[in-house]
């Protein structure tokens, strides 16, 4: 199929872009890397008038350390995140996440501000995102406002943006220390979506107690789903199969999944305490330098 007829627009700048989302408002979309819009388009799941391609915006396109957080702009390439030594430093769980998504070819095109701002409860970078922390910003032409990631998934493919918004860039903070982290998810083929996935980063004291964590759940809720229920009961203690045995019970009263056509909603909840588990241990023990390769 064939998208519906639209309005095409290529602004050169970031005010031109805000300018037209302005006047265009709920009547418009914009593109980027495509990845997820154009194939909704071709279905008729989604009929814009108007379509503003931001693939000019340069100023949206970046890397940046400064210290204490990652800076990436929400233009920059999925394939960019997953080459930088900057991500791989700072951020292991980011780059450990990306190469899940699709295919080279997939990332080579879909942006990481793109994924966000779609929202898909399984895709990797919002779920990465969550476990990371950090906060968005989002432009319009009065203002940029920040907006913590907890507060910008509100159900499925829905966030806080409004139709006059850009996602400009995201600020994710660099943990110091002793820390941990892990990604795994469960897919039918390479490059599908997840049926299930799993990232959790953690930190660990100088007698290896879990100073902190965030463990978060994706394809089991409509947004990506932050286990905070375990994160209170990890904190303080050390890593045990009694404790890992409690983390599971938790998964299985939260979580909330539905059946499709790939998979039961009781395998979606047995896969989630699985990973939960799998995920929890890693981290744990790469946060003790016992286990430094990916897996």
């Amino acid at each position: 199929m064939k998208p519906a007829k639209f309005d095409y627009y290529c602004p050169k700048t970031v005010e031109e872009a805000l300018s037209l989302l302005e006047e265009i408002g709920f009547d418009g979309k914009i593109i980027a890397g495509g990845q997820s819009l154009v194939p909704i388009m071709n279905m008729r799941l989604s009929t814009p008038e108007h379509l503003i391609d931001i693939n000019q915006l340069k100023d949206l396109q970046f890397i940046e350390f400064d210290g204490s957080k990652m800076k990436i702009g929400a233009l920059t390439r999925q394939t960019e995140i997953e080459m930088s030594d900057a991500v791989r430093k700072h951020l292991g769980l980011l780059s450990e996440a990306v190469p899940y998504i699709g295919h080279v070819q997939t990332r080579n095109r879909g942006t990481f501000g793109g994924s966000i701002v779609h929202a898909d409860p399984s895709a990797e970078i919002p779920l990465s995102l969550m476990a990371l922390g950090g906060t968005l910003h989002i432009a319009s032409k009065e203002e940029v406002r920040e907006v913590n990631v907890e507060d910008f998934f509100v159900t499925y493919l829905t966030t806080d943006i409004m139709p006059n918004e850009l996602l400009a860039e995201i600020h994710i903070p660099v943990p110091e220390g002793r820390v941990g982290y892990s990604f795994h998810e469960i897919s039918r083929r390479h490059g599908d979506f997840a049926l299930v996935a799993a990232a959790c980063q953690l930190s660990i004291d100088s007698q290896d107690r879990i100073a902190k964590a965030r463990l978060v759940l994706g394809g089991v809720d409509a947004v990506p789903l932050l286990i905070t229920e375990a994160s209170g009961l990890m904190e303080g203690e050390y890593l045990s199969a009694s404790l890992l045995n409690k983390i599971a019970d938790i998964v299985d009263e939260v979580v909330n999944p539905e059946s499709d056509l790939h998979a039961t909603a009781d395998y979606r909840r047995y896969l989630a305490k699985k990973l939960a588990v799998r995920t929890v241990k890693t981290a744990y023990e790469r946060a003790r330098g016992e286990h430094n390769e990916r897996s």
